[in-house]
């Protein structure tokens, strides 16, 4: 069984609230993510900010244009602190993203922990080393510097 770990953490001149103010709406995902990966939020008619027990649904296109169905549930939230979504219907046999706000050098660290398991046992690991795992830099190198632009580091 395959298990990886994806790591990343960026730090921010603002204070907590402004961070949270944004990455707790499930609508500004899409601001943050490429737009060739064709992300929708599907119903779009989520609340405006995320709580436990939340499902979210989303059309995405993460490798060569092919519409996918991704279903995460915000299994944890502490308020402009941390939150947790996992997969329940998607590509992966097992995805755990944690996200974490704390104060730090006089603004804010934000910190992801992407726990996951690619499907299909050898195949998926030897898609992760050519595919996925590249894939998700590149997904979170994008997302460092769409924030990046937001809030104007």
């Amino acid at each position: 069984m395959a298990f990886y770990q994806f790591k990343r953490a960026q730090h921010f001149d603002q204070p907590i609230s402004d961070l949270w103010h944004f990455i707790s709406k499930p609508v500004n995902l899409k601001k943050i993510t490429p737009d060739y990966m064709g992300f929708d939020i599907v119903p779009d008619d989520n609340p405006d900010e995320m709580y436990e027990g939340m499902i979210i649904g989303y059309k995405v296109s993460p490798l060569w244009g092919i519409k996918t169905t991704w279903v995460t549930e915000i299994t944890h939230v502490r308020h402009q602190s941390y939150f947790v979504d996992e997969q329940r219907v998607g590509p992966y046999k097992l995805w755990h993203h944690q996200h974490f706000l704390e104060e730090s050098d006089g603004g804010t660290l934000m910190r992801d922990i992407v726990s996951y398991q690619p499907p299909f046992g050898i195949l998926g690991k030897i898609a992760n080393s050519i595919i996925i795992e590249p894939k998700l830099k590149e997904i979170f190198d994008y997302r460092q510097q769409a924030l990046n632009r937001i809030f104007e580091k």
